[in-house]
């Protein structure tokens, strides 16, 4: 056996000495500066404004290290206060400074982390620090590209900093082609300016606008407290002199300096959605949805999320007050990193189904420089759609079972998403059946078992319901006279959504003109006429026309048209066929079920069936076809020659009545 092993060892040293041999050269590859900086200039990143977004993170991050040594006890002679960005613009100089009082760096971690490409200080923070108690680091940059942004609107950037541990300023200094310099420099505080001597041809970040306008754009929520100084040229200077002395004489005395105002920052360093719900009021929520979107109309209802491990992210989404059925359905929802905005309306993390709703989601196991592709197949992203589903549908449902007054108020709003959302994702749809309500035509709200329960004594698992209140009223009155609850479903995406309840419950909405109920037939015998069977079939030009008699306890009424359910549902699809791109030949028709129920309890219907038995066919004709015509305005609209055929024939009656 040892000699075995001993061959076995000798064979496997002779393949490792050929697979070496068969290795001419190994190495890294290099990178010439030259080359790569007009790529970071031209293609770092898709828009060329977030070099400013990059540059005050990198800041951002700078005091959020600091702060940490303090939390952990590495510093003490540092208070954890007073920490600060400072954006400057100086137009004359030709200069865009970021300064903060963060952590600093010392000549070694400039050569370290600012003379190497893509060497992530950040990381080599979190690896060393972040492992000590789990907490979350909060920093912002991961991959040490950041910096190097700043170089796709600058000739030249300064970096002068000082270590908090004291040791000498330094400053470096590079150009746009790659060549830095670095020497001993003065700076009496920790912390870091970065000076961008900004290129021929990008002046337009030395305008004050613009820079508060990409600051408020994505740095809003920053952590760190963050102020905008302009620093004016002498024209400005002497123009803003000679505005103050307008306004003095206008006003007839002295006006405050704007030197002696408070600066403010531009950055609310406690966004809402860091916040516990607890610690926030309606008002919060209320005033955070109209800075953010500028909508002035009040939201429906928020949802704080607050989401711990795995998925890490917080956020508050809002329903929006739509004014109408097509309102704009598209919300807003803004992705954030850390309190640093990333990208507006990533429509990937919400479901397509709810991308009516605004708000923001902040995301920290995101990367900041997202990409379309990264969300579509992130598992991550997935589960925070899923999550965000959960906490909407666990919202309707405590409305409904907490406050169903106001949830009623709101069903009107809502209803439209929620029928939608219904329709695209069954486990939605099984989540909210319990909260779903169907509004019935005197303006009350029922749940599908509310309203069985109420109809159990008339009829059983059919749920009536009618499409339009004006044209159906004849209808909607012969029900309610019954003491009949009637469904109101006067949308388009109604018929598509009561195919799932009646799919999940034993149950089945029929339409009021599709038959009728028992509850409105009466006692008797049934009156009869074979005549007036032909006769309707004639005046109506259907001679596959169905009539039937009815003892109906309404006698006012003589007759009603009835349509199948199922045939109109076939129809309504076909319609909406025919729109999306389908033939329009046959639109508007009538679907070929149709029924005329003849009320045998009418005494007009008896007094015509005696007339076309004994004076012929030829003398009932009028009556019967302004009863026919009559039945089929209460169930839809006239055609144009149904109308005016109409009105002759009403005009003729009322002339042979004056004969």
């Amino acid at each position: 056996m040892a000699d075995n092993d001993k061959n076995t060892e000798n064979t496997e040293t002779t393949e490792n000495m050929e697979t070496t041999e068969n290795i001419e050269e190994k190495g890294g590859i290099s990178v010439q500066t030259e080359h790569i900086f007009p790529i970071i200039k031209k293609w770092l990143y898709s828009e060329k404004e977030i070099f400013l977004r990059e540059i005050v993170s990198n800041a951002s991050d700078a005091v959020t290290k600091l702060r940490r040594l303090i939390s952990l006890g590495e510093i003490h002679d540092i208070d954890d206060d007073g920490f600060k960005i400072t954006v400057t613009v100086d137009k004359a100089a030709g200069t865009l400074t970021v300064s903060d009082n963060g952590i600093g760096m010392t000549e070694e971690e400039v050569k370290k982390y600012i003379c190497q490409i893509a060497l992530s200080g950040a990381l080599d923070f979190i690896s060393k620090y972040e492992d000590t108690d789990g907490g979350a680091p909060g920093i912002i940059g991961h991959f040490g590209l950041g910096f190097y942004s700043s170089f796709m609107v600058s000739s030249t950037v300064d970096v002068i900093t000082k270590s908090y541990t004291g040791a000498p300023a330094v400053m470096w200094s590079c150009t746009d082609a790659g060549e830095y310099e670095m020497r001993a420099a003065e700076r009496a505080e920790r912390g870091t300016d970065i000076i961008m001597h900004i290129a021929e041809g990008e002046q337009e970040y030395l305008e004050e606008y613009k820079i508060r306008e990409i600051l408020e754009k994505y740095c809003s929520f920053m952590p760190v407290e963050i102020y905008l100084e302009n620093i004016k040229t002498p024209e400005e200077l002497k123009e803003e002199k000679k505005d103050e002395k307008k306004h003095k004489h206008e006003e007839g005395g002295e006006c405050a300096d704007e030197s002696d105002k408070k600066p403010e920052p531009i950055n609310d360093v406690h966004p809402l959605w860091q916040k516990l719900p607890s610690e926030c009021t309606d008002e919060d929520y209320k005033n955070f949805y109209q800075k953010l979107f500028h909508d002035w109309k009040e939201p429906l209802f928020h949802i704080h999320i607050n989401a711990d491990y795995p998925l890490n992210f917080k956020g508050i989404l809002y329903f929006p007050r739509l004014n109408h059925e097509f309102d704009n359905l598209e919300g807003q929802v803004k992705l954030y990193y850390n309190q640093v905005f990333v990208a507006d309306n990533i429509k990937e993390v919400i479901p397509e189904y709810m991308l009516m709703l605004k708000g923001v989601l902040d995301c920290p196991e995101l990367p900041l420089n997202v990409s379309r592709s990264y969300l579509q197949n992130s598992a991550y992203v997935s589960k925070v759609s899923a999550h965000i589903v959960k906490k909407v549908c666990d919202k309707l449902c405590s409305m409904f079972n907490t406050g169903r007054e106001e949830y009623e108020k709101l069903w009107t709003d809502i209803k439209l998403f929620v029928e939608y959302a219904c329709l695209r994702d069954h486990k939605f749809y099984d989540r909210v059946k319990n909260a779903l309500l169907l509004p019935l035509t005197g303006g009350e709200f029922r749940t599908v078992d509310e309203y069985l329960e109420n109809a159990k004594e008339k009829h059983e698992n059919v749920i009536y319901y009618a499409s339009d209140v004006s044209t159906q009223a004849q209808y909607i009155s012969m029900f309610k006279s019954q003491g009949l609850e009637v469904v109101l479903l006067d949308k388009v995406i109604d018929a598509q959504y009561i195919n799932i309840i009646e799919n999940d419950r034993s149950v089945k909405f029929v339409r009021i003109d599709a038959e009728v109920a028992d509850a409105l037939k009466g006692d008797g015998e049934k009156y009869e006429c074979k005549e007036l069977e032909e006769l309707f079939k004639k005046i109506s030009g259907q001679e596959k026309l169905t009539v039937k008699f009815e003892n109906l306890k309404d006698e006012k009424i003589p007759a009603v048209l009835n349509i199948s359910e199922q045939s109109r549902r076939m129809d309504d699809m076909m319609k909406i066929y025919r729109v999306n791109g389908g033939t329009d030949a046959g639109f508007g028709s009538m679907p070929v079920d149709t029924t005329l129920i003849l009320n045998s309890n009418s005494s007009l219907v008896k007094k015509l069936g005696e007339k076309s038995v004994s004076d012929g066919a030829d003398k009932a004709e009028p009556i019967a076809k302004q009863i026919y015509t009559l039945a089929l305005l209460a169930q839809r609209q006239l055609s144009a020659d149904e109308l005016q055929g109409f009105l002759y024939d009403s005009f003729s009656i009322l002339e042979n009545n004056l004969d």
